[in-house]
């Protein structure tokens, strides 16, 4: 092969990487795009962006998109967004939507709604059309002490002005269930939370529990109610039995105090047996020394003895009286 063609061919190789390579690092095409929808963008802003590490599709792409619906948005404010870590292409489309529903939104509110964590598209259709939060069952208890379980719908429409900062779905349902418990709790009959159940709407609708929350309450509906235990009945069941386990407590007591005292008395009466034998076996030892002494002749203590049998034989006469005759029971 010819050196110089060779080297033509060399060079048209290289001019051709170094094509490749400078189109792939400087977007021409998305250049050229936004010239043809009207957005002036200058070749050198979009090779910034890629040095940036901004991929510049995800910028240019929805200023385009902006710029066709009339909104006023500059290159440099959807960059920075996507450099905090926003969503560009969501916070445009969030913007759109406000605009052809009438909203008033700003570009700087609906950023931080989205660098916030929420779905700023999700809530300007929230506020277009409002959401139904369907709550669980909700049981409260009447002053009769019948528990009534109620399942409430939440008619909410998004507040765009507190989404930053406002409480959510859960703080709403939260709320309105302390709203009905308290109202089922304060009638003093559950048929008349049966026969009006809208008293509940609008006791709970009338206490403004929207406030510090990213939603705005329309309406609250009663979808529906049902009746639960008589609570009041195994209130007192249950207090009826604790209060029986404690008189079966203070009786145990009262019997072992008893016991205890039956007990002691006992060995007291043994302790003065003990007493009276012990006296009486120094009865002889007493009558031996009076002998010696002579203190007592023989006749006394043959007198002692004579009482002492005669005694005796009538406590045997006592006992044989005591015991009951054939054929009595």
């Amino acid at each position: 092969m010819d050196p110089t063609t060779l080297v033509i061919l060399l060079a048209v190789v290289l001019g051709i990487i170094f094509l490749s390579v400078l189109l792939t690092f400087v977007p021409v095409m998305l250049w050229i795009s936004a010239l043809a929808a009207g957005v002036r963008v200058s070749i050198f802003t979009l090779v910034g962006m890629r040095l940036r590490r901004v991929i510049p599709s995800r910028v240019i792409n929805p200023l385009i998109k902006a710029h066709k619906a009339g909104l006023a948005v500059s290159t440099n404010q959807l960059e920075s967004h996507y450099l905090a870590g926003g969503n560009v292409d969501r916070v445009v489309n969030a913007l759109i939507a406000a605009q052809r529903a009438n909203i008033e939104l700003t570009f700087e509110r609906a950023a931080a709604i989205d660098l916030a964590g929420r779905d700023v598209l999700e809530a300007v259709q929230m506020s277009v059309n409002p959401k139904v939060i369907e709550t669980p069952f909700i049981a409260g208890v009447a002053m009769d002490g019948i528990e009534v379980k109620a399942k409430a719908r939440i008619t909410v429409r998004a507040n765009i002005e507190r989404l930053v900062g406002g409480a959510g779905e859960e703080t709403v349902i939260a709320r309105v269930g302390e709203g009905i418990v308290s109202t089922i709790g304060s009638a003093t009959d559950h048929k008349k939370v049966l026969e009006n159940p809208d008293m509940i709407s609008q006791t709970v609708l009338s206490k403004g529990l929207d406030a510090g929350t990213a939603f705005e309450i329309l309406s609250i509906d009663i979808a529906d109610i049902d009746i639960g235990k008589n609570i009041g009945a195994e209130l007192q069941t249950d207090q009826a039995e604790a209060d029986k386990k404690i008189a079966q407590a203070k009786a145990e007591e009262r019997r072992a105090m008893a016991v205890a005292q039956e007990q002691e008395m006992r060995a007291r009466v043994e302790e003065m047996r003990a007493k009276v034998v012990e006296a009486e076996a120094e009865v002889p030892l007493a009558m031996a020394e009076a002998l010696r002494s002579g203190n007592i002749g023989v006749m006394d203590y043959m007198n002692i003895k004579n009482i002492t049998a005669d005694t005796d034989m009538r406590d045997s006469i006592g006992k044989l009286s005591d015991q009951p005759e054939d054929g009595e029971k």
